[in-house]
């Protein structure tokens, strides 16, 4: 493994901490090393593997359509990007899309759109949010870890603290062009708003007629037990963006705006060559028709609300434990010293889950995973906290 990790560090860039082990297959809940050790996987590629690994219809669909046509370009119509479109208008409730390759792309389009609809004006997002990697989306971002380095950042971003409905109204002008929020913030540490904050945030917007965009790239697909977490919140938003685990571990994404909004983009304006491709699209119906077919909505919140329910069994125990929130099985344990040390223990183990915001143990299972296995991600975390940290 030194070796190969000299390699690496040779060929490509150093652009990310990786854990010390090489994945070469996946199956269900379940990933194994090179040296054939098994281990669950509550990454999930970071919220992308909702069906687990290699479901076999999303295997299936993708040896269908890669047998028939890879790539052509969005110059000519392709039928599976039809289908996906009108699979996502159903289960939005008639949006439209753009189709991209990543959640940031989306994002990026989300921001264009809302320029080309409203004007010049300013987005007001989240203190702690994450809405991508490129430069629009580092600037949208509420955390300067992401941003140093990289300045100077776009203007036409403020940043108002997430769950304060009333701190969003008090910055809203005539100049501010939309809202842009996740309905969960994810990498801000699994932070989940008061129950009305997103109507109330919905209400400002229409009153003060300055457009709403959720991004939901990591709820997305069943995460909180809705097919997109808006649709639990009362909310109606004029744009939302979508990719992680859309297409069941292939790589694509998506802005959705209501058919008013979108109208604002005109042939030329943006564009994506590998957007829509069709293998990607291909995976994509299928992923959400797993999830339609497998009742995967109901299964995360079920099994969602039995694993919170077991994590907050270990708090009294286990002084460490400052809080368990989440939704469905977007699961956040903030602790008290090195998630790190955790993270290596529980990968000695045999679990792997990653740490978001510095301090909390960020928990995204495949939505199709076992009750059994949730007793077993417990109990590991149990005896890991027991041994000290």
């Amino acid at each position: 493994m030194e070796e190969f990790e000299r390699e690496q560090e040779a060929l490509i860039a150093n652009t990310y901490t990786r854990q010390p082990i090489m994945i070469v297959k996946g199956e269900g809940p379940w990933v194994w090393d090179r040296d054939g050790r098994k281990y669950l996987d509550c990454y999930s590629g970071i919220a992308v593997n909702n069906l687990g690994h290699c479901h076999p219809e999303v295997v299936k669909a993708i040896k269908e359509q890669a047998e028939r046509l890879i790539h052509t370009s969005n110059i000519f119509y392709t039928e599976p990007q039809l289908v996906l479109a009108k699979v996502l208008a159903r289960e939005s409730g008639g949006y439209k899309s753009f189709f991209c390759n990543s959640g940031a792309e989306a994002n990026e389009a989300a921001i264009k759109l809302v320029r080309k609809f409203a004007g010049p004006g300013e987005i007001i997002t989240a203190t702690d949010s994450f809405h991508g990697r490129t430069m629009a989306t580092i600037s949208a971002t509420g955390q300067p870890k992401y941003q140093q380095g990289f300045e100077p950042l776009l203007e036409g971003f403020r940043h108002v603290p997430f769950g304060d409905a009333g701190a969003i109204e008090d910055v809203v002008t005539e100049e501010t062009a939309a809202v842009m929020l996740e309905p969960i913030q994810g990498e801000g540490g699994v932070v989940v708003p008061p129950e009305n904050y997103l109507k109330d945030v919905a209400a400002i917007c229409e009153k003060k007629g300055v457009l709403l965009v959720l991004d939901e790239v990591q709820t997305g697909f069943g995460r909180t037990g809705e097919m997109f977490a808006w649709q639990g919140s009362g909310v109606d938003p004029d744009i939302f963006t979508v990719a992680k685990a859309m297409g069941g571990g292939m790589p694509i994404g998506a802005m959705l705006a209501k058919p008013g909004v979108m109208s604002a983009f005109e042939p030329g304006d943006h564009a994506s060559t590998f957007g829509g491709n069709p293998v990607a699209c291909a995976a994509a119906v299928a992923s959400i028709n797993v999830i339609l077919k497998e009742n995967l909505l109901e299964r995360s919140r079920t099994l969602g609300e039995h694993f919170k329910a077991g994590l907050l069994e270990l708090k009294p125990r286990h002084t460490e434990i400052r809080d368990v929130r989440g939704k469905g099985l977007m699961i956040g344990v903030e602790i008290e010293g090195d998630g790190a040390k955790i993270i290596e223990k529980a990968r000695e183990q045999g679990l792997l889950f990653n740490c978001a915001h510095g301090n909390v143990l960020r928990f995204t299972p495949p939505l199709n995973i076992d009750r059994e296995l949730i007793d077993r991600i417990v109990q590991t975390l149990d005896s890991i906290l027991s041994e000290g940290i």
